[in-house]
């Protein structure tokens, strides 16, 4: 198949780009600035264009089979006014020129468009969320709602749209683990306020599977929540990741009333979480290579110390 990836020279997207290639997938890669494809594995190429804005890239999108739109800017930061218009801006903006680009060749084909566990709200208690569960409150509620929005609208153009919720990616080299990774080494790995709530997570690799099991089962289409089986409470990640390193995990946990100040409502986000579980994936049949905690650390820390 043809592959077309806006934010593919990010954590996930870089990954993505290697393994579909390694199968024998092309994989075309968006990037603002040039760039030499030498920089890429065989099989896949860079496009100039700016995802944000209409161009000469949504040509050669309509030339794909399976667009996979990742773009969005990091949540992972104090949000001043400018930096809420930023992570909102950048992953509507975006998805509206993907779809646009689809207007009138899309029949058929397949958009796999990033949203996020988010999408639920801060819920704290012990609600099971599945794809049925409605939106919650809250800012990143709202960008997932309306970030959703836009995807949903390539439908319109016969388009099979699948809205992935991501949980927390794990994988090396980058993302949520890589931040962690310095504190946990050093002894510092904390909670973060109580622990209890939810961490939902999942494996790069199993999110590999989860779009190469969906590219592959043409039945799905709508919301799915790309998140391990097995949730867990932040602090039995925090133990879990102590363990995996050989190391302890200082209890009690970092204070809210800290993260809050530090923060803002950013804060607050990391205090509350989701017990999201990927219903329709599993009533599907997709299997997962790391169903527990326990064995995407194995996997992902090996005897690094």
């Amino acid at each position: 198949m043809k592959i077309f990836i806006t934010g593919g020279t990010g954590f996930v997207g870089s990954y993505l780009t290697r393994r579909f290639t390694d199968l024998g997938h092309t994989v075309t890669v968006i990037t603002r600035s040039p760039r030499s494809d030498d920089e890429l594995p065989p099989g896949a190429v860079f496009c100039q264009g700016n995802p944000n804005q209409a161009g000469a890239w949504q040509e050669r999108l309509a030339e794909h089979d399976v667009v996979i739109n990742l773009a969005g800017r990091s949540i992972f930061s104090l949000w001043t006014a400018k930096v809420r218009r930023e992570i909102m801006d950048s992953r509507v903006l975006t998805t509206r020129g993907v779809v646009d680009a689809l207007r009138n060749t899309g029949s058929g084909k397949l958009l796999l468009s990033t949203s996020a566990v988010g999408y639920y709200g801060n819920r704290s208690g012990e609600m099971v969320l599945d794809e049925d569960s409605p939106a919650g409150d809250g800012f990143l509620a709202e960008v997932a709602k309306v970030w959703e929005q836009e995807a949903q609208r390539a439908e319109e153009f016969g388009v099979r749209v699948v809205r992935c919720r991501f949980g927390i990616i794990l994988g090396r080299n980058g993302g949520a683990l890589q931040t962690m990774l310095p504190a946990f080494r050093y002894f510092l790995g904390s909670p973060l306020g109580n622990g209890r709530q939810w961490f939902p997570w999942i494996h790069l690799e199993d999110l590999f599977g989860i779009m190469s099991f969906v590219m592959a089962n043409q039945t799905i289409s709508g919301p799915i929540n790309c998140t391990a089986p097995n949730p867990v409470r932040n602090r039995e990640f925090t133990k879990a990741l102590a363990k995996a390193l050989k190391r302890w995990a200082i209890l009690p946990g970092i204070p809210a009333f800290l993260l809050r100040t530090l923060l803002g409502e950013f804060g607050s986000v990391l205090l509350d979480g989701q017990r999201a579980l990927p219903k329709r994936l599993l009533e599907a049949g997709c299997h997962f290579c790391f169903p527990t905690v326990e064995e995407a650390l194995r996997d992902l820390l090996g005897n690094k110390r």
